[in-house]
């Protein structure tokens, strides 16, 4: 039996990364908002995007990227939790809690769950942004970085909602259990703001 060298392994497991989980592509629609950020965090290889779960194709799916310790967490909470309020019925809405290793562990499992691993990879460090995705192209609809400002919210999402771009029309969406808008995670502190039937 011949052993493959680290070096081959390596190129492996980087060639498998790449195909499987991508790496960023061009840069689109760039804001010039100091808010907003620019959409690269699922974008995958060759350009291409990769629809998220079932679980959450039918809706929009609002991303945070949470912790504990972040001040600009604390500044769009009431904004997250308005738009929980506002739109619980048709959009998903997914929290990754980052404040310590645990939490930032239990978020990847999560974010693989979901079909999310790459934006995760590229946000985890950037706490208080939230990205509206959609779920059937995996594509980063706008990204906002610490911004309480409701209205650019209802803006996106409104018209991803009225052009249908939740996924399919199936509403496969609601089979997610909604949390407590202000938990930003389960009692554990797990980071799951979703909790499976």
């Amino acid at each position: 039996m011949k052993l493959l060298s680290p070096s081959t392994i390596l190129a492996i497991a980087a060639t498998l990364t790449a195909t499987t989980f991508g790496a960023v592509a061009a840069i689109k629609n760039i804001s010039t908002s100091s808010r907003e950020l620019p959409a690269t965090a699922t974008l995958i290889a060759k350009g291409e995007t990769s629809p998220l779960a079932k679980k959450l194709q039918g809706k929009p799916v609002v991303v945070d990227i949470y912790a504990t310790w972040c001040p600009g967490c604390k500044n769009i909470a009431p904004t997250l939790s308005q738009l929980r309020q506002q739109y619980g019925t048709t959009a998903s809405f997914v929290v990754f809690n980052v404040s310590d290793a645990k939490t930032t562990k239990a978020s990847m499992k999560i974010a693989t769950e979901l079909g999310l691993t790459s934006f995760f990879n590229a946000n985890k460090s950037k706490t208080s942004t939230v990205a509206i995705i959609d779920p059937a192209t995996g594509k980063i609809m706008k990204q906002f970085h610490n911004n309480a400002e409701i209205s650019d919210y209802n803006s996106v999402l409104d018209l991803a909602i009225a052009q249908g771009r939740g996924g399919d029309a199936m509403g496969h969406g609601d089979m997610m259990k909604k949390p407590d808008p202000m938990s930003h995670g389960d009692a554990m502190g797990q980071g799951d703001a979703m909790k499976k039937p």
